[in-house]
C-alpha cells in the first residue's frame, strides 16, 4: 500500500506503480479525505486522523495486514499506524520525512510553501483542480489546512517509534526536506531499520524511480 503526500493523491506514485506490479504486488493507493479524487470531510487536518482512516481502510478495503510505503505526510501516517496497530503493518518503508521540528531541513519545498511561492502554488493549485471533486476554488480552504498541519505538526517523540515492530526502511534524498542525522535517529530508534540515502531532493519517486525503485522492490520481497 502506498501512501502519498500532502497536496497529491495516487498519480503521484505513477514512478512505482509499474515496477511494483511488474515484481508481482497487488498495489493499493488510497487518496486521503481532501486529497486527489477524495472529497474533503473535516474542519481540520491532523496525522493521527489520516493513521485512523488508513487503519480503517486496511481493515475494509485491503482486508488485513499490507507492506506499507509511506512517502512525505504518508510515511508520518504509516509510521503511526505501525505504532498504533502492527498487525497490520508487515514492512515498512519511510521515504523522506521527518517525525518532529528537530529534524525539518531548511530551504526547502516546506519552506517555499510557508512564504506562499507562486510558482509552487500554481503548480499544487493546478493538480488539485485536475482531481479534486471540491473544485478548484476549493483549494485555498486545502492550503491553509495543510499548512497549519505542517506548522505544528508531526511532534513524536522518537522514542515512539520503538514500538514499531516490523521491519522497517528509512530512505531519503541527499538534499532532502529532513535532515541526514534525523532520519540515523530514527533508525536508532526503530529495532533492526535500515537507512538508504539516495541523490536528489524531497522527490526522489519522481527523479529518481529507478534506483527508488530498486530499493523497495528488494527490500519488499526479502521474506516473501
Amino acid at each position: 500500500m502506498l501512501l502519498h503526500g500532502a497536496f497529491s493523491g495516487a498519480s503521484s506514485w505513477g514512478g512505482q506503480v509499474p515496477a511494483l506490479v511488474d515484481a508481482g504486488w497487488k498495489v493499493f493507493c488510497p487518496e486521503r479525505h481532501g486529497h486527489g479524487h477524495s472529497p474533503d470531510v473535516t474542519d481540520e487536518f491532523h496525522y493521527a486522523d489520516m493513521a485512523e482512516e488508513t487503519i480503517a481502510y486496511l481493515d475494509e478495503v485491503v482486508g488485513g495486514p499490507a507492506e506499507i510505503v509511506g512517502w512525505s505526510d504518508g510515511a508520518v501516517i504509516g509510521a503511526l499506524v505501525a505504532v498504533r496497530r502492527p498487525d497490520l503493518v508487515r514492512r515498512l518503508v519511510l521515504i523522506g520525512q521527518y517525525y518532529n521540528s528537530s529534524g525539518r531541513a531548511a530551504g526547502g519545498i516546506l519552506d517555499a510553501l510557508d512564504t506562499a511561492d507562486d510558482d509552487l502554488m500554481a503548480f499544487f493549485a493546478d493538480e488539485y483542480a485536475a482531481e479534486s471533486p471540491d473544485g478548484a476554488d476549493h483549494f485555498p480552504v486545502i492550503f491553509e489546512k495543510t499548512m497549519a498541519m505542517i506548522r505544528t505538526e508531526p511532534e513524536i517523540d522518537l522514542a515512539d517509534l520503538s514500538a514499531i515492530s516490523s521491519p522497517t526502511l528509512v530512505m531519503q534524498g541527499d538534499r532532502d526536506e529532513v535532515t541526514l542525522d534525523h532520519s540515523r535517529d530514527v533508525v536508532t530508534a526503530i529495532d533492526g531499520a535500515r537507512l538508504c540515502v539516495i541523490p536528489g531532493t524531497h522527490l526522489i519517486p519522481i527523479e529518481a524511480p529507478g534506483a527508488v525503485n530498486a530499493v523497495i522492490v528488494q527490500f519488499l520481497g526479502e521474506d516473501r
